[in-house]
């Protein structure tokens, strides 16, 4: 069976609930609209779901002027667009560097929302961050994502974690969706954890480097549904994904040639590989084939 791009999501606000899009343009640091805003507190660092769970049941969109935010209960705001004057300093894992601030009024209902001091930023130059130069190029860039353009999963390794975890599982578990995993490309028709050998790709008529596997965090452990923090998938994947100090699912890409549109369907094609049984990429195995 021929691999397919079964589905493509961005994530406006980092840690927010993503939207499904039928297409979107590829560039440089990610895709046209992927966590290009951020929540941090009053000295400029992150706020994500790790400290405030209730972040992932915030439903963003990207509109004409800015963004719209809406919440589970039917509240909503719309902030601007910052026009980038107004520049803050932001802190995130490594990565210090600054954003503009939007509208105060939007922090004060940031704010009330979360129950903590919050403030909305916006990355009007992406080209201000590099990614990680121990799995990239020197002039590969990334936007407010946690470390790389774009993350792939697909479906068979998805299928594959739910047999562990329902086989695991007391009666009545429920199996793990796709959200939790927070994918920007989800690709159908392969074996599973075949990607982890994956070293370059086409999707469309875009191409990317498949540069790290990517190691998961507690945030995975939240339900995109009820912001509730459980067990899985970390339980299930620290038995049957564990390399190093990590836990893995999917694998961090990087755009080789930036500017080009990618749709759901489009065909998805292996150009290089490493020899499968290694794992994931990651530092202590090299990533060429």
């Amino acid at each position: 069976m021929a691999l397919s791009l079964s589905g493509i999501h961005r994530f406006p606000v980092k840690s927010c609930r993503g939207e499904a899009v039928a297409e979107a343009l590829v560039e440089p640091w990610g895709l046209d609209g992927d966590r290009r805003w951020m929540v941090v507190d009053d000295t400029g660092a992150a706020i994500t779901a790790r400290e405030v769970n209730a972040l992932v049941l915030l439903r963003p969109e990207v509109t004409a002027a800015g963004l719209l935010l809406r919440t589970p209960d039917g509240r909503s705001w719309e902030v601007e667009r910052p026009d980038g004057t107004h520049q803050v300093p932001v802190n995130l894992w490594s990565s210090h560097l600054t954003a503009a601030a939007a509208d105060p009024e939007a922090a004060r209902w940031l704010s009330d929302l979360l129950g903590v001091s919050a403030r909305l930023v916006w990355l009007d130059d992406p080209t201000r961050r590099a990614t990680d130069p121990t799995y990239s190029s020197p002039d590969d860039r990334v936007s407010l994502a946690d470390g790389f353009p774009l993350l792939l999963a697909t479906e068979e390794s998805l299928a594959a974690l739910n047999d562990e975890v329902l086989a695991a599982a007391a009666h009545g578990a429920e199996p793990l969706t796709m959200d939790r995993f927070r994918p920007n490309l989800v690709v159908d028709g392969g074996a599973a954890w075949a990607e982890d050998d994956w070293r370059r790709v086409r999707v469309g008529d875009a191409v990317f480097r498949a540069v790290k596997g990517c190691a998961r965090c507690v945030i995975t452990t939240i339900d995109p549904e009820t912001a509730e923090r459980g067990k899985e998938p970390t339980a299930t994947l620290a038995r049957v994904r564990r390399w190093d100090s990590g836990v893995f699912f999917g694998i961090n890409l990087v755009p080789d040639n930036a500017g080009v549109t990618i749709r759901v369907g489009e065909d998805v094609e292996v150009l290089e590989a490493a020899a499968p049984g290694g794992g994931p990429v990651r530092a202590a195995r090299p990533q060429d084939p």
